[in-house]
This record gives structure tokens, sequence and C-alpha cells, in this order.
């Protein structure tokens, strides 16, 4: 039941209308995750790739929530086959969630079960800092689940970012779904301001409570539901960079072990479906970078 339920599309990550521009994708996870790479673009990527990105598109592209607009956006700049590699200029402008959930549409397309995870990096730069990130989790018939990071899937960038490892099968030790951050930080005694944003001393995005926005983000990818990476509900009292109250690290603690390793079907279901904190509710506040915050219905 759980991989006919990732195989399907979410409200999220469905084509809709545009379905007809799949046509021509392919089915193999790898070459998908080369397609995506070619059409977005990093709004942090502008110097890798020598290019300035339109201030307007730095604001709206990646506050897009649904890759039926994603597929406009895309399609508006060049109509050429999703197929085609694109320009810089023509790409989607946006974030690691937005090449996470397009892999997550086309493969889902394909019929292979996928699913976005949200956790912390730690190959991008030095330092042992973990970054904020998301990657897919697909289905290998024949390993299980495996992680891929579509950003990687150029051996340009992967290159860039001195990265060793196979982007379709990223070591988990490498990228650490927010429930094991959560529990290198609890249990083993990880830094927690080495997991964030960004580090400290760039602002207050990092720590506990910062991780524990990715657990909720990451029980809600679980069960299909994709939203912004800035889109908050259930959020402790208290501001970025604060400590949580220990009554919420304590519910933390029970949470993340939901989200952690082999992760349950039936246990991830039941606890998003029964928690109100953690269930993501029909509107959200939606912290945008750029455009400041709302309060959004969700579709």
């Amino acid at each position: 039941m759980s991989l006919a339920f990732y195989a399907a599309q979410s409200t999220f990550s469905d084509p809709g209308e545009l379905v007809a521009r799949y046509a021509d994708l392919p089915h193999d996870p790898a070459h998908l995750a080369r397609i995506t790479r070619d059409l977005l673009i990093h709004r942090l990527e502008g110097d890798i790739f020598g290019h300035t990105h339109p201030v307007d598109r730095l604001h709206d592209d990646a506050e897009t929530r649904y890759v039926d607009d994603i597929l406009r956006v895309l399609v508006s700049r060049d109509g050429a086959p999703l197929t085609r590699r694109r320009e810089p200029a023509d790409r989607f402008v946006g974030t690691c969630r937005d090449f996470a959930l397009l892999h997550c549409s086309f493969l889902r397309h394909a019929g292979v079960p996928a699913r976005t995870r949200s956790g912390f990096a730690d190959y991008f730069g030095d330092g042992g800092f973990h970054a904020d990130h998301v990657v897919t989790e697909y289905w290998d018939g024949e390993r299980g689940w495996l992680l891929a990071d579509p950003e990687l899937a150029d051996p340009f960038v992967t290159g860039h970012w001195n990265v060793d490892f196979d982007p379709m099968d990223v070591p988990r030790d490498r990228f650490l779904v927010a429930g094991e951050a959560w529990r290198a930080i609890r249990e083993e005694g990880a830094d927690p301001e080495t997991f964030g944003l960004h580090p400290p001393e760039q602002g207050p995005f990092w720590g506990e409570r910062f991780v524990s926005g990715n657990i909720r983000l990451d029980l809600a990818a679980l069960n299909k539901v994709e939203p912004l990476l800035w889109d908050v509900w259930g959020e402790a009292e208290g501001e970025p960079g604060e400590p949580l109250p220990e009554p919420a690290r304590l519910f933390y603690d029970r949470v993340a072990p939901v989200v952690s390793g082999d992760v349950s079907f039936d246990a991830a279901r039941t606890l998003f479906a029964e928690d109100d904190v953690l269930r993501t509710p029909k509107t959200v506040t939606c912290y945008a970078p750029f455009n400041g915050p709302s309060r959004v219905t969700l579709r």
C-alpha cells in the first residue's frame, strides 16, 4: 500500500493540465534527475553559473508551491520539450525543495514511488556545518529507499561542491533527515549550532528550534504534503534562534523516531492525522524571504 501511495501524485506534485509535457520523459531516475537539474537553477547559484537573476524572479519563482505552476513558468520562458536543457536565464529560479518536488513529480509519473525529505546536508561547504536541505527519496526495487539529490545531477555542480558520492545514492550520514538530526543533537551530543539554514553568526535560523521545524516539514512530506520551506504551522512560541521550551523538546523527542531510519508508513500516517500541532492545516503562515509574511490557504 505504501509504495502505491508514493507512486501517485500529490496536490503539490501534480502537473495537472500540463501532464502532456511529460509524454517524452524517460523512466530512469538518474535521467529524470538530470532533466530536473537542467530546468531549474537555485536562487543562490547565480555566481556558480555566471548569471544574475532578475529581481522579480528571486522574489516570485521560489514562492511557487505547485508543480503545475512551476511548469507554466518554464513553458512561458522556453516552450521547448522538458527534455531540452535550458540556459540559466530561462530556468525556474527555485530552492532545493523545488528540485526535489519536480523530480518526485517526474518519478511518480513514471510509476516510481518517490517522496521529498527535509533534513540537513554536510556537503555544501566546509567546517562541519549541516545545511538545511531537501532531497528526493525514491524506491529502488533491489535496495529499497534511496536518497537522491537532483541539485547535484550536473557534474559541473557536483565538481563545484567537491562531492565524492553518487548523487542518486546520497549516503545517509551525509544527509541527515530531520528526525535523525534531532536525535544526533539530543541523543549523541551533536552541536545544535551546526544545524540550520546558515551558521549562527549569519542569522538566527539554526539549532533545535530550526530542526524541529524541519521535522514538521519532513512528516508532512511523508504524508505527501509538500509546502514551501517557509510555510509555518504549529510553531512553538518564540523567535528564531531562541531555545525551545522543555515541553517542546520532549515532544520532538517522541516525534523524531517516527521520521527516522526505516520509516513506518502507518506510524507516520497516524501521527500526522491525529496530532493537531504536526498536521498541516488548510491555512498556513508563509514567511516569504522577499515578499514578507502572509496567511496562505493551500489548495
